[in-house]
């Protein structure tokens, strides 16, 4: 380096002299001590080639960062500006690659340090970046270097698949398995942290979904390990999350398989030029190491493969359609035969209502996409489905029901490993206060304090394990339930049978429905039914109209009542706990409503002298009867309601002879306040 000191001029030792330090990974920063000695010993360098103590600055806010990209290193990026500032007389570093191993990066640099006259200085000599010989000397020592990081990384990531494809790659084990003193996997040595991870695939089984799965372990911990610090290894327990039971359900080492590649990193440019990386999941058909068989599993292949399409199907995301909770049987099969698109389940006032708001939200003029009462759609379907199931296909619910009496029986027996559990620690803590000098009482205090607390959760395991029994399923003997499955009628209406469990045994049947609704005059819906087995069928039923939803108790009390008024017919129909279709509580001008358009006789109405109804008023006058209803609103003549609710107009001969020059001076007749619609009230 003493031939290259003529290069250094005034102008260079006027200016910083820079320091640059970077390790690649945070262990090499803690075991490569003695190169970050000698990278921070390059400012001894700088002294000796004549910068002041002063002039010397150190840049180390990169160490453990990779060289790689600029993107997220900033003692570079702060480089690069005191560069271009023309701040920096020289750049100190123990090698080349120390600045960068992108190609890219170290060119920009340099390219920099040309324009302000910056020398480059290393290990190896001083470097002017004005000169070409030295230009072509550094370019070639950056290819070299990113050359370098190429052959590194790649024999490292070959080594590391060569393991795999043994099978002897290790990394962090799912919580349910360990590796044995051969280095082997195996399942973990606790049967609870077992029984555990296998009750997570008993209750997906029962639940069909991870959410399913984190309400039934609700109450109930579930082990993790914890990973990295002074506890790294062992077991907690804690509530399962929905995340942690999805991880679970698709991780296919718990069907006994060893999987490298699931994962790979992904590069992307960011709109402000940075690079980012995020990791990304290949297909199961893309994994480069599969090797079935590789230790003990919870579950078979088949069965990982068959919840992992279970998943697949509840990822809405997806445009998948699981079934859910509500009453509406067809929910997420059923689709509009004027738009051909997917009709939405909807409960206005706690009734189900399939809804086409196709046609309303994209402004179109589709008048077949209509709502449809879902109770209407479902009993023909269901009548269908019924009708088409055969026996052989019955007794299928014989073999659910053993398979849920050993699921039960495999719950129970967790709850008595948990029971167990606690048991042993609260014994331990016992003989941890026993052992105890009753004088040192700091401690007594602490160990009883943790007896109690032990003490409680065996009272509440062995509380849970009592629940349990209390409402374990028993099940009848075989032949009762042989008897039972060929009453498959009996086992849809049974009140244990869910709306869930019967949209599954829908969409075990039917592929999806379509609904095509014709407004009046036929008045009609067309049911079209998709088999699974690919066979189609069309049904059509009658759309009731608005006044045949009442139901027939109402109707009874409509007709045994005909001489009282609308407002105490109201009063009895509250009393029974009787309400409109659209849930509400009946009034007076609902029941008015119901008694027009059923056709029910009205209460005789009882006019006094000179007394007119609205329908006498607008006959006399010649105008509509809204007309009148808007004279009575904005009180241009008087009014009352009669005892059945209905309106009564005094009309003497000078109210008369009013309306009559009213009339004629009138060319635009004030109609624009219409009448209140009684149907909306219902």
């Amino acid at each position: 380096m003493t031939s290259n000191q003529s290069k250094i001029t005034r102008s260079h030792l006027d200016r910083l002299a820079i320091v640059y330090v970077r390790q690649s990974s945070l262990a090499q920063v803690r075991g490569n001590q003695e190169s970050t000695a000698r990278q921070y010993g390059m400012t001894e360098e700088a002294k000796r080639l004549g910068w002041d103590p002063e002039q010397i600055l150190v840049i180390d806010a990169d160490q453990g960062i990779s060289g790689r990209s600029a993107s997220g290193r900033l003692g570079f990026q702060d480089l690069v500006h005191r560069v271009c500032l023309g701040e920096t007389g020289a750049i100190f570093g123990l090698e080349i690659s120390r600045l960068a191993r992108s190609s890219a990066d170290l060119q920009r640099l340099l390219e920099f340090c040309s324009l302000t006259g910056t020398l480059v200085i290393d290990a190896d000599g001083v470097y002017d970046l004005q000169s070409f010989n030295d230009r072509l000397l550094l370019g070639l020592k950056g290819t070299m270097s990113e050359a370098e990081l190429y052959i590194l990384a790649g024999r490292l990531q070959e080594s590391k698949r060569a393991a795999a494809r043994r099978g002897d790659l290790r990394f962090r084990l799912p919580v349910g398995y360990v590796h044995d003193v051969d280095k082997r996997v195996v399942m973990d040595p606790s049967e609870e942290v077992c029984s555990a991870v296998a009750g997570v695939f008993a209750a997906f089984d029962i639940a069909g979904s991870a959410y399913g799965v984190v309400g039934l372990f609700k109450g109930r911990p579930f082990p993790h390990r914890v990973f990295g610090g002074a506890l790294g290894g062992d077991i907690r327990w804690g509530p399962l999350t929905h995340a942690r039971a999805v991880q679970i359900l698709s991780n296919p080492a718990y069907a006994g398989v060893y999987v490298y590649g699931r994962c790979h990193s992904q590069r992307s440019v960011n709109p402000d030029g940075s690079l980012r990386t995020k990791t990304g999941k290949r297909p199961r058909q893309e994994w480069p190491v599969v090797i079935p068989g590789h230790h003990d599993a919870y579950v078979t292949w088949e069965n990982f493969l068959a919840n992992e399409k279970r998943l697949a199907a509840n990822d809405n995301r997806n445009g998948a359609r699981p079934p859910r909770e509500g009453s509406a049987l067809l929910q997420g099969i059923v689709f509009c035969g004027a738009c051909g698109r997917a009709m939405a389940t909807n409960y206005p006032f706690g009734q189900p209502v399939y809804d086409c708001t196709h046609s309303r939200a994209d402004h179109a003029k589709t008048n077949g996409c209509r709502s449809v009462r879902a109770e209407i759609v479902d009993g023909e379907v269901v009548k269908r489905v019924l009708a088409a199931v055969s026996r052989e296909e019955v007794q299928l619910a014989l073999a659910a029901a053993e398979e849920v009496h050993t699921r039960e029986a495999s719950r129970s027996r967790a709850l008595e490993l948990q029971v167990e559990r606690a048991r042993y620690e609260a014994g331990r803590a016992e003989r941890a206060f026993s052992q105890c000098e009753p004088e040192n009482r700091l401690v007594a205090r602490t160990l009883e304090h943790r007896w109690e607390e032990k003490l409680q959760v065996l009272a509440e395991a062995e509380a849970a394990q009592a629940a349990s029994w209390q409402g374990r399923l028993v099940l009848p003997p075989r032949e009762e339930l042989e008897a039972l499955v060929e009453n498959f009628r009996g086992l849809w209406a049974a009140s244990t049978t869910t709306c869930r469990d019967r949209k599954r045994i829908l969409r075990a049947l039917v592929a999806d429905v379509t609904l095509i609704s014709k407004p009046s005059p036929d008045d009609t819906i067309l049911i079209g039914i998709h088999w699974r087995s690919g066979a189609t069928e069309e049904v059509i039923v009658d759309r009731p109209s608005k006044h045949g939803r009442a139901s027939s108790e109402v109707l009874e009390i409509l007709q045994r009542h005909t001489d009282r008024p609308n407002g105490e017919v109201a009063e009895v129909l509250t009393a029974r706990g009787l309400k409109t279709y659209r849930g509400r509580q009946f009034s007076a001008r609902s029941v008015l409503w119901l008694r027009h358009t059923l056709q029910i006789p009205q209460p005789c109405l009882k006019l006094g002298p000179d007394e007119r109804t609205v329908g006498e008023v607008a006959a006399e006058l010649g105008i509509k009867e809204q007309t009148v209803y808007g004279w009575i609103e904005r009180k241009v003549i008087n009014a009352r309601r009669g005892a059945a609710g209905r309106v009564c107009i005094p009309f003497p001969q000078d109210v008369r002879e009013a309306c009559l020059e009213r009339v004629a001076r009138t060319c635009h007749l004030p109609t624009e306040t219409q009448s209140p619609t009684m149907g909306d009230a219902i």
